[in-house]
């Protein structure tokens, strides 16, 4: 007796959900020139003509993945930010959630995917989240801080590069892998972020 398997259907929000995941999953192990939609399609167990189908083309994929780690990246930034504020949260786990949404979470290859391949326009979503990020937070800002702006280029730079160079030029250095993040993290202190509470 010969089995056939059934593909689960799946809504269209769902379809695009998993490819999305597929997508960063794809990114995060083997880099962005491996997003592809045949290696998308197979990864969710979908066809070729499903993804054209839901994003267009393979620029429409990359935007839809750009777009929802901006959202990621930023709701879970400002939920943390807000959290600490209020004296629920250490400082500590805002660098370590920018610096982990960066390496880990695949938001450095991405943005450097898009860089190098001449699609930094592609970028919009996230620098626009990050933009109203820090316009949501500036109302609790006080003056004896360092500028907000300043804050978060600081961390988001430090994050990136961290995410793209920081292995090999920690061990070039001789210093711990996560020197960067205890940089960033002194960085928050000595500006006042972490006083509050």
């Amino acid at each position: 007796m010969v089995s056939i398997a059934v593909r689960k259907r799946l809504s269209p929000e769902e379809s695009r959900a998993a490819a999305i995941e597929a997508a960063r999953q794809i990114l995060i192990e083997s880099g962005p020139q491996a997003v592809t939609l045949k290696a998308v399609a197979a990864r969710v167990d979908r066809t070729h003509a499903n993804l054209l189908h839901h994003f267009g083309s393979a620029a429409g994929l990359q935007q839809a993945l750009i777009d929802n780690m901006a959202e990621f990246i930023t709701t879970t930034i400002r939920e943390t930010v807000l959290r600490q504020r209020a004296g629920e949260q250490n400082p500590r786990e805002v660098v370590d959630l920018a610096f982990d949404a960066f390496d880990t979470g695949g938001a450095g290859a991405l943005a450097s995917w898009m860089i190098l391949s001449g699609n930094e326009n592609a970028l919009d979503p996230i620098l626009k989240a990050i933009h109203d990020l820090v316009e949501e937070l500036r109302e609790a800002h006080s003056e004896e801080e360092a500028p907000l702006e300043d804050e978060t280029m600081q961390l988001v730079l430090l994050a990136l590069g961290d995410a793209l160079f920081g292995a090999p030029l920690s061990r070039a250095l001789g210093l711990p892998r996560n020197r960067a993040r205890e940089i960033a993290y002194e960085s928050m202190i000595n500006s006042g972020i972490g006083k509050r509470g």
